[in-house]
């Protein structure tokens, strides 16, 4: 164990099968004792909720044992990366609460040591040059349950297979002609050891090295001895690269490098949500989505702009934990998360979605008077506010019914409802629109010696509504934001005609463009985050929104359904 835990603190943390493994390590003396973990995306997408709890993890394990973590680039195929998503990458690290201070590296900072271990390769016959088709060479690999077929160029000797390489290198073939492969087991089980390759041509532009560099070392090639340059311990992986770790250890060992421990764990599924990059990308290319930071996207650059938290993300990953095998996490475990840390801290106010008018006709016209309503029942610190009142004031449609069915404990002709922060009204009556035969405004008079926190208050009745003064909201656009998809697996039928898209949720988003709100919402700035009463946790969006004119997307419903759960669990 590292020397700066103490044993009670060693008690505190979280257990699981990597902080055993690590253990395991320190008390052997394997590493130091040392803990040099890395977060290592591959920057041809932005990251998701999968990548942060891959960050939470990494910049966690190597917190709680005094160790380091680096901050790594995987940029070896030029055609699929780009500085912006270098840009984002940084950003949501740094969102998320971690600092890999001056430890930023890149794949493509090794290139050339990567080029020369590649002749050691060669040189040592562990590696040669195959010319056979890309095509020929799936062919030849054979199946899981099968084994593979020597190609006839596997036996080149070396001199042949260095200047070929060096050609390669020079640009002098295209794409596809040739290809670097390491000399392993045509016939292993594993279909990761059957000759893989190691580099391949591609005559594209690298967003750092330029044209440099027209072949590119393969990622299993290059993650591997990043890992042991930058002397990581704890190579960290999701499950998928299992069948990689003999590959892993094999390029290591045979040219007699450092050598990390590498450590797989059960990546992230989320209900309700495909986490593939391929299919994200293709979202936002073909327009389903606007852009990678749509707030229905799970990318993290998304779920900020929806309100969510950095503390609930960490707070996330910390309750779905550690696995070795994959399972699917309920979205719900998400969505609880960020409503227990904005029920915490979100500021309350009120604010009408479907607006209908309502008149108080028993309260003076132009009388208007401020009530006290309280900012955060959970935090007293967050003090109180004022609310304007008058005659005239906009409720949800929804609280009304002209016929309402049982149990319907909100507005209707004759019933009795408490406003919120304010007075018992009793129903009187309404108007419909001649045309439409829509209800148009509702009629109510008020108990004078019911006010909130007054002598009268007392008095109980079954229901309590919110509300704003019609005189005195704002109006906005509110985003009501869902679930992407109306399939708990969306890919369940991904073979299937229409595949994933089949489940796309229509709903997914509805926008709302006469809101009513406090007067004070107006002074929203973006990125602020409230609780709307009765209706849910909203934020100011980061982009649409301009001074004084906020839009406020929907972070998550009131309605928890985890916490339920939860409940019944600890009970039973």
């Amino acid at each position: 164990m590292n020397e700066n835990i103490d044993a009670q603190e060693k008690k505190d943390l979280p257990s699981n099968f990597i902080r055993d493994i690590i253990d395991e390590h320190n008390l052997s003396g394997r590493f130091g004792a040392k803990v040099h973990t890395r977060f290592p995306p591959e920057p041809n997408g932005y990251l998701h909720i999968g990548h942060a709890k891959s960050i939470c993890l990494n910049f966690g394990l190597a917190k709680d044992y005094n160790g380091a973590t680096n901050l790594r680039f995987d940029d070896t195929n030029p055609v699929t990366e780009d500085v912006e998503y270098v840009d984002s990458i940084r950003e949501d690290v740094k969102w998320l609460g971690f600092d890999w201070e001056d430890r930023e590296f890149y794949a493509s900072d090794y290139f050339d040591r990567m080029y020369e271990l590649a002749e050691i390769l060669i040189e040592k016959g562990l590696a040669y040059i195959d010319s056979l088709t890309p095509e020929e060479i799936r062919h030849y690999r054979g199946w899981p349950t099968s084994p593979g077929k020597e190609s006839p160029y596997r036996n080149r000797s070396v001199e042949e297979n260095l200047d070929l390489f060096r050609r390669m290198k020079t640009g002098e073939f295209n794409e596809g002609d040739h290809i670097l492969r390491a000399k392993i087991d045509m016939s292993s089980p594993n279909m990761n050891m059957r000759d893989p390759a190691v580099y391949r041509i591609k005559k594209s532009s690298h967003h750092r090295t330029k044209d440099k560099w027209c072949i590119y070392p393969m990622y299993d090639y290059a993650h591997c001895l990043s890992d042991s340059f930058e002397g990581i311990t704890h190579s960290i992986c999701t499950l998928e690269f299992e069948n990689h770790r003999p590959l892993y250890d094999w390029f290591l060992d045979k040219l007699e490098l450092y050598h990390p421990q590498q450590i797989e764990f059960a990546r992230l599924n989320l209900s309700y949500t495909v986490m593939s990059k391929r299919k994200l990308l293709f979202l936002v290319k073909e327009k389903y989505v606007d852009g990678w930071d749509d707030p229905r996207m799970p990318t993290i650059s998304g779920l900020r702009r929806r309100g969510y938290t950095p503390s609930s993300i960490r707070d996330f990953a910390e309750k779905v934990g550690v696995a070795r095998r994959d399972n699917v996490i309920d979205v719900a475990v998400l969505e609880h998360s960020i409503r227990n840390d904005l029920n915490k801290h979100a500021s309350r106010y009120m604010a009408v979605i479907n607006p209908i008018k309502l008149t108080i006709i028993n309260y003076p016209e132009n009388d208007i008077e401020y009530l006290e309503a309280v900012n955060n029942p959970e935090d007293s610190a967050m003090g109180m506010r004022k609310v304007p009142f008058s005659r005239h004031l906009f409720i949800e449609r929804d609280d009304f019914r002209e016929d309402p069915p049982k149990k319907f404990h909100r507005l209707f002709p004759g019933s009795e409802v408490r406003l919120r922060y304010a007075y018992i009204i009793i129903c009187t009556g309404f108007k419909k629109n001649d045309i439409s035969g829509e209800i148009d405004e509702i009629y109510c008079e008020y108990y004078p010696d019911t006010k909130s926190g007054g002598l009268g208050a007392s008095r109980k009745v079954k229901g309590t509504i919110h509300w704003v003064s019609a005189s005195h909201a704002g109006n906005v656009e509110a985003r009501l934001y869902d679930r992407l998809f109306n399939h708990p697996d969306p890919l369940e039928s991904d073979d299937d005609a229409g595949g994933f898209l089949q489940h796309i949720n229509p709903d997914s988003l509805k926008i709302v463009s006469n809101c009513k709100v406090e007067p004070e919402l107006l002074n929203a700035k973006p990125g602020d985050r409230f609780q709307f009463e009765r209706v849910g946790y909203f934020c100011a969006d980061t982009k649409l929104s301009t001074s004084g004119n906020p839009v406020f997307n929907r972070t998550v419903t009131l309605k928890d359904t985890w916490a339920k759960i939860e409940n019944q669990t600890n009970n039973q």
